[in-house]
């Protein structure tokens, strides 16, 4: 499937009760940036939330992750599509079988259908916390092996860290959509992201969207920040 870049700006909406992040949103616009609903929102909101974003006319990607048997998650896929979210998300480690029943569940969908892609490895892993989980590869094997999994399966694209994004690009090619979270501003601490990068950084290691969340909904003024990254972006 193909998809439509900008803007390239997913914003994060990492909030712990709907009405802040609905407060939040009326501060952006559509035309600067995207939306993710994670599951701490998506449990506090539910789909109602997701409708009402799809409505103000936001590209919504529902970032809940969805990791079981494969007709468990094809179902899961299908209601997500139901909210006319832009992109739904899986977890690669449910391997090819789960990934090609999202997939082909989505079908039904036709041009509608959502965007769907793989989480490979979660941003908040540092190497050795990897290896404590018992796999072999290291993080940047690992990736690229579920990355190559999941296009396999022929889904759209992956989640993966801006710090693999270039192997994955040079690997998979240029049609296959890397979204990437862990994107700090220069000056920004890390909190809980261990594999971070700038935008600047991301976007020359190949990434299609960089997903951003307390760089811009703490920011003093948002839609200036995004309008800046925006300009920033056309000028990588």
């Amino acid at each position: 499937m193909s998809y439509s870049k900008p803007p390239c700006i997913i914003v994060a909406l990492d909030f712990a009760e709907t009405k802040k992040a609905l407060h939040f949103v009326e501060q952006l616009s559509p035309t600067v940036c995207k939306l993710k609903v994670g599951n701490e929102l998506f449990t506090r909101g539910g789909p109602e939330l997701v409708r009402h974003l799809v409505n103000l006319k936001f590209d919504v990607f529902l970032d809940l992750k969805f990791y079981d048997i494969p007709n468990t998650v094809a179902q899961a896929c299908l209601a997500a599509a139901d909210l006319g979210v832009w992109m739904v998300n899986v977890h690669a480690l449910g391997g090819i079988r789960m990934m090609v029943a999202a997939r082909e569940a989505l079908q039904a969908y036709g041009v509608n259908s959502p965007l769907l892609i793989a989480v490979t490895a979660l941003t908040s892993y540092h190497e050795n916390e990897w290896r404590t989980l018992g796999f072999k590869r290291n993080i940047n094997e690992s990736v690229l092996h579920l990355a190559e999994l999941a296009q396999q399966a022929e889904l759209d694209g992956v989640v993966c860290s801006a710090q693999e994004a270039s192997v994955l690009r040079r690997c998979l090619g240029p049609s296959f959509c890397l979204v990437t979270p862990g994107i700090r501003l220069a000056e920004d601490a890390r909190d809980d992201q261990q594999r971070v990068c700038t935008p600047e950084m991301a976007l020359a290691a190949g990434s299609d969207y960089l997903v951003m969340g307390r760089s811009i909904t703490r920011a003093r003024d948002p839609m200036a920040l995004l309008r800046q990254l925006n300009e920033v972006i056309i000028r990588v």
